[in-house]
């Protein structure tokens, strides 16, 4: 059972009592709560089980210009005056920057809470379990898959409070719910592995056990006797669960941080034709249930919905309170990141996108993270399949495929086929011009 809210505001408001006193300018304090229980379940047999619980304060405090932050998993009274002691010390002793401060009071969320982020639903183990042994039996019952490297699922409850000398208290409560099972598949001596994953905040709404196991087995088959081929230019087409990580570079690319830093290729873009016009990315941070939905950042900043993408024109890009300062704008509520990011569907149905081309690479696994985010070059390892006229013909592996996002994202076209089950999400994507690296 996670703490209560009033148990999480009496612990912020002592700390933020004692910071004052000591003679902090300002000071903010996260006062958290987590419970998860997992289990892991391999060859229909119960592979490990695990509870862990934690609950920590982390304190920043100001002395003037002056800022430093300490944590502690300690939440006793007099440990708590030692963490508020010592975190003040430390600043005192900290170099000044003339960009420390608190978030404007007016950027402060102050609302309703409407989106429905907590499930108080609980699985027992004995559940737990039931549905990995569902999922594996399912999934077996393919003649070609023979192993499993591993199912799992996950229960978690959160709860936090966020505080500041600038009078905003404020929390709520979070519930995730995780299940995935990967399987290996053999036939002709070849072995592939793969696997299907669902998270969401409400148990409702995951996968069935049954569709896990379905889907696990089919990607994994998928796979099997794949050839080489030859280096050359190609259209690419990348699977949804690989797409998403093209948007996530993109974001990565229009932080403040890495603006101010001037350490992104898409430095001094804003205003400028990034994609082609038909092409538009929001972060939406008010859609009920959703994996990334939030009502504030981590320092309090109401977090509304952004259109960064209009049109193909970069329009905004994510900000927080201290490097905002910096590009002379104001915090957006981005401090940590984005809450639902994603391409808004394209016109082209999944159909349409694999016949345009007489032969395409499909994408449904890279391997690495081979972005560099200063010049925009991107190339990573991969499997596929090879589609000819509109047909999946045979899987390759050992590629690289390899480019530079200014003209990815100058060249690539979505599909319709939009689902929101992540906190970044995209549709099915071509791209045309991709350097793949064969034999």
């Amino acid at each position: 059972m996670i703490k209560d809210k009033n148990y999480l505001l009496n612990i912020s408001e002592r700390i933020l009592t004692k910071a004052k006193k000591l003679g902090a300018t300002d000071a903010s304090v996260v006062v958290s709560n987590s419970v998860s229980e997992d289990i892991s379940y391999r060859n229909k047999k119960i592979d490990g089980s695990t509870r862990s619980e934690n609950l920590e304060a982390e304190l920043t405090t100001y002395f003037g210009k002056k800022k430093s932050s300490l944590t502690s998993s300690n939440l006793k009274e007099d440990i708590l005056d030692e963490l508020v002691e010592k975190c003040f010390i430390a600043t005192k002793i900290t170099p000044e920057d003339e960009l420390n401060s608190l978030p404007d009071k007016d950027l402060h969320f102050r609302g309703l809470k409407e989106l429905d982020l907590f499930d108080k639903t609980h699985l027992d183990n004995k559940e737990k379990i039931n549905y990995l042994e569902e999922a594996e039996e399912v999934a077996f019952s393919v003649p070609k898959i023979v192993n499993t490297n591993g199912s799992g699922f996950s229960e978690k409850k959160s709860n936090f409070v966020l505080a500041n000398s600038n009078g905003f208290s404020d929390g709520y409560e979070t519930s995730q719910f995780t299940a995935y099972c990967e399987v290996v598949s053999k036939e002709n001596g070849s072995m592939e592995r793969d696997y299907e994953y669902s998270s969401k905040r409400f148990l409702s709404d995951l996968l069935s056990a049954k569709k896990i196991g379905e889907n696990a087995s089919k990607f994994a088959i998928r796979k099997l006797n794949p050839k080489k081929i030859k280096s050359e230019r190609m259209t690419v087409v990348f699977d949804k669960r690989i797409s998403k990580n093209i948007l996530s570079v993109f974001a990565s690319a229009i932080s403040s941080n890495v603006i101010a830093k001037g350490t992104t290729f898409l430095k001094g873009k804003e205003n400028n034709q990034i994609f082609k016009k038909d092409i538009n990315i929001v972060d939406k941070s008010d859609i009920k249930r959703a994996n990334g939905s939030k009502y504030f950042d981590s320092e309090g900043v109401r977090v509304d919905e952004l259109s960064l993408i209009e049109n193909g024109v970069l329009k905004n890009l994510l900000v927080d309170t201290y490097n905002g300062k910096k590009i002379n704008k104001r915090s957006n509520g981005r401090c940590g990141g984005t809450s639902n990011l994603f391409f808004k569907k394209g016109s082209k149905t999944f159909n349409e996108l694999i016949n345009s081309r007489k032969k395409i690479l499909y994408i449904n696994e890279t391997i690495g993270h081979g972005t560099n985010l200063i010049t925009g070059d991107y190339s990573v390892g991969a499997s596929g399949q090879i589609i000819e006229n509109g047909e999946f013909k045979y899987p390759v592996s050992e590629i690289t495929i390899a480019g530079n996002f200014n003209e990815i994202f100058k060249n690539l076209i979505l599909a319709d086929d939009l689902a929101l089950n992540y906190s970044t999400n995209s549709p099915t994507m071509l791209v045309e011009g991709i350097t793949v690296g064969g034999i």
